[in-house]
């Protein structure tokens, strides 16, 4: 399906702002410069108290102030609606019943932030490495005697996915039934097209949490050495309940499939589209963490996070008031010219360290570090077994989500080196 027709930057206006419009999802930047430009403090929907941070200083103000913009807003969310067709599909369900870490505020984001930093330490990442080159490795075996592959699907989808699968300790058989359970919530929460159901997005929630609940039950009995096992085993008192690592492994999920996923898919779509910078990536692979911040800044995998206001806040020339609930977009944060210069240039050599595209503050995404391993590894083994890279496609397919951004196909045509 061919995506819509683009509005010329010129004629946009902040009130052609709305993340229910496919010609948004489709580009949103030009949009985000009207925001940025005109009103970055919208009121995004008539008559209801909902508003779009679209500045850089403010979105980084609200990431560092939780006492004021709380991150409640992504459970009410889930719970009791938002604004696609499936709103509210999770209300009462068990995988959002005991908040996920991502949907809590101090003191109880600081208790579970604390046990599940205990699977993510630099030394437990940076002992993937191997593993991670060997799986990307034997994806790339299937397709390159071909010449063709869809990057997404052949690539940047099943790497992270049996990373994860691997991490936790599940079975590498479920890998695919994973990836459909990941899906079927994230984008049928997040989405717009009716593509899930409400009753799709349930029955994923109900059968992944049952999965997981008789995992932990096991490691709690027999540990293993898997992330689900140093969940539930307690350290100095402390472990997370079954409930909790549910909730947990549903964000990782998210977080850690379809995000990394959008980063290796965007980052293959930006170079295609500046095949000067590919060339150069592609002879040089010590450039690749550089492009994959760039990307991050450039075409950010999560376009923005929900907040919940508890108090009146005085903030871009305007007033947030208590019970608000505001997108933070740190999509058009990452594109604001006074933080980041040309910001519409994807230019690798830029300094992108303040980007926000993990967020910032005490909610810094808690699998970053794995993500960056992820997808360096991904387009490191990528160059060195595919040259000529050409895409095969007139028209690239954006994922239908209001949060999340990537294409959901990427047809590549190569020659094996």
């Amino acid at each position: 399906m061919a995506q819509p027709t683009a509005t010329p930057s010129d004629a946009i206006s902040a009130s052609d702002y709305s993340p229910l419009s496919p010609q948004v999802r489709a580009n949103p930047y030009p949009y985000y410069a009207a925001l940025r430009r005109d009103d970055p403090v919208r009121q995004i929907l008539p008559g209801m108290p909902f508003f779009a941070l679209s500045r850089y200083a403010d979105v980084q103000f609200a990431l560092y102030h939780p006492e004021l913009f709380s991150s409640t807003a992504f459970r009410m969310l889930t719970q009791t609606g938002g604004l696609g067709p499936n709103s509210g599909a999770l209300a009462g369900h068990r995988i959002i019943e005991t908040p996920m870490m991502i949907s809590v505020d101090p003191p109880e984001h600081t208790r579970l932030r604390k046990i599940v930093n205990r699977g993510f330490t630099p030394r437990r990442i940076a002992a993937l490495e191997p593993r991670i080159r060997e799986i990307a490795a034997q994806l790339l075996d299937d397709v390159v005697p071909a010449g063709r592959m869809d990057l997404v699907r052949d690539l940047a989808i099943p790497l992270p996915v049996t990373v994860i699968a691997e991490l936790l300790g599940i079975d590498p058989a479920l890998r695919d039934q994973f990836k459909q359970w990941s899906d079927a919530i994230a984008l049928g929460m997040g989405g717009i097209s009716g593509e899930y159901t409400v009753e799709d997005i349930r029955r994923a929630a109900d059968e992944v949490s049952d999965y997981i609940d008789r995992i932990a039950a096991e490691r709690r009995a027999q540990p293993r050495d898997d992330l689900v096992s140093a969940l539930v085993q307690a350290e100095g008192g402390e472990a997370l309940s079954n409930d909790e690592v549910i909730s947990f492994v549903f964000l990782l999920l998210v977080a850690g499939n379809e995000t990394t996923t959008n980063l290796i898919g965007n980052a293959a779509r930006a170079l295609l589209d500046h095949p000067e910078t590919l060339a150069k990536v592609a002879a040089d692979p010590s450039l690749v963490p550089a492009m994959l911040e760039e990307t991050l800044r450039y075409d950010s995998p999560v376009q923005g996070l929900p907040r919940l206001m508890l108090s009146d806040v005085e903030i871009g020339g305007a007033t947030l008031p208590k019970d608000a609930r505001v997108i933070l977009l740190f999509g058009s944060a990452n594109r604001d010219e006074t933080q980041f210069p040309e910001p519409d240039r994807f230019d690798i050599h830029r300094d992108t360290q303040a980007h926000l595209a993990f967020g910032h503050g005490i909610h810094f995404c808690l699998g970053a570090a794995l993500a960056r391993l992820e997808a360096r590894v991904a387009f490191e083994t990528l160059f060195a077994r595919c040259r000529d890279l050409r895409l095969e496609a007139d028209q690239i397919e954006t994922l239908d989500s209001m949060l999340l951004r990537g294409p959901k196909s990427l047809p590549l045509a190569f020659e094996a080196a």
